[in-house]
């Protein structure tokens, strides 16, 4: 009697375990590059090392006045392999926006293609760029030299999620697609690019202006809830031991 009691006391003792392992979790993130396209038909422009990324159309003339941002966050070594992804917040902090331009909206983008930040960095406001450098993302480099397959990126045109904005402050986007989005880079890191924010381009003087990961005020996050899977290795014991116990009732 003594050992069927105790030999419970361990059972419930493991499935307490391999419930605690597969709770879910959050974890928030830093990103690890970010950069804007400057609208260049040969890619002149970027801004990798910048305080600042943008999204929408500047006053430039046509041909030069669109701009685009990328972002991107490295999950590795945080969230493990095999977790199951439950939701996802991604924080940017907007810092300027045109006040005629009134309310905009700037969506995200799963990128396709693997691009770059380099040392280039824009001077005063940062809405021209500076001259790219090496590595560097521009309208037609995903990573200078080498071409994007399509000028102004490589992304999936269906947006992940599009978010209202007006006046200056924090700004989440969170969306089942973009939980498909990480939950993809969870499962394969080498497809991880990232996404890219498409503001208003049809409307002159509406780009919004967001800090980048080198601004010490308003960096961008994101926060990612998710579920583990409990080691292979404790789902054996677990079961080890749960049939061991169905033997002996038997007896």
């Amino acid at each position: 009697m003594f050992f069927k009691r105790t030999l419970a006391a361990v059972v419930w003792l493991l499935v307490a375990s391999h419930l605690a392992d597969t709770k879910a979790a959050i974890v928030t993130f830093g990103a690890v590059q970010d950069n804007t396209l400057y609208e260049n038909p040969t890619g002149a422009f970027s801004n990798g090392a910048g305080d600042y990324f943008f999204a929408g159309r500047s006053s430039q003339p046509p041909g030069s006045s669109i701009r685009r941002g990328l972002i991107q966050f490295d999950l590795a070594g945080m969230v493990p392999a095999g977790a199951t992804i439950n939701s996802v917040t991604l924080t940017l902090n907007l810092n300027r926006a045109s006040a005629a331009a009134g309310t905009q909206d700037v969506s995200l983008h799963k990128v396709t293609t693997a691009w770059g930040e380099g040392t280039s960095d824009a001077t005063g406001e940062e809405g021209g760029g500076a001259a790219a450098t090496i590595g560097d993302a521009t309208w037609i480099h995903s990573s200078n030299p080498v071409l994007w397959t399509n000028v102004g990126g490589d992304f999936v045109a269906a947006a992940s999620d599009t978010q209202s904005l007006n006046a200056n402050g924090n700004y989440n986007w969170s969306s089942p697609a973009m939980v498909t989005d990480v939950q993809s880079w969870v499962n394969d890191p080498s497809t991880n690019f990232g996404w890219l924010l498409r503001g208003n381009e049809a409307t002159i003087a509406t780009s919004m202006r967001f800090a980048s990961h080198e601004n010490a005020v308003g960096a961008p996050s994101l926060s990612v809830d998710f579920t583990a899977v409990p080691e292979p290795s404790q789902c054996l014991v677990l079961l080890a031991v749960l049939g061991f116990q169905a033997v002996r009732r038997r007896r």
